[in-house]
């Protein structure tokens, strides 16, 4: 599932919230731990052409906004650590998602 998480940062004192811009964009790749406290979520992008992987708690206040883009169609299993290792063209074909 191609997602942009959107999350408070704290610069000094003030709270700001990242510009459109500045959005992680990526594919979830895991969930961990279910609806519990410490449960949390992986997400894959690229940022300046370098594959980059941030873990995001579920119950944060720092996270302002989850966005859906898109749901890939054929993915049949629950962490899809096999990405790390594709080009996004044999990414694109095997999912039907681009990162």
């Amino acid at each position: 599932m191609d997602i942009n998480v959107m999350q408070k940062i704290k610069p000094g004192a003030k709270v700001r919230v990242h510009e459109k811009g500045m959005r992680f964009e990526g594919l979830v790749i895991a969930r961990k731990h279910g609806s519990e406290q410490g449960a949390t979520f992986t997400v894959r992008g690229t940022v300046a052409g370098v594959g980059m992987e941030k873990v995001y708690p579920i119950h944060s206040p720092a996270i302002q906004k989850v966005d859906v883009i898109s749901s890939p169609k054929k993915v049949k299993r629950s962490k899809l650590y096999f990405v790390r290792g594709l080009s996004q063209k044999k990414l694109q074909k095997k999912l039907g998602v681009s990162l």
